[in-house]
């Protein structure tokens, strides 16, 4: 039997700080994590606070295409 879409996708989340015109020139990188979001009911684009490891501290991590 086949299956559909997956309801559930894994998304990557970035650091909206470390990638703004690179505001923060002693950065070494820029934050990503890895995470899961279902599709039917997140339908728009998701947006965290999470702690950048470059910044140190809780920024704003959104979606980005893979």
């Amino acid at each position: 039997m086949a299956k559909g879409k997956d309801v559930r996708v894994s998304i990557i989340l970035e650091c909206t700080s470390c990638v703004r015109k690179n505001v923060n020139k002693e950065s070494s990188g820029i934050s990503r994590y890895t995470t899961q979001k279902n599709r039917y009911n997140t339908t728009s684009e998701l947006e965290l606070r999470k702690f950048c490891r470059y910044c140190k501290k809780h920024t704003t991590h959104r979606e980005i295409k893979k």
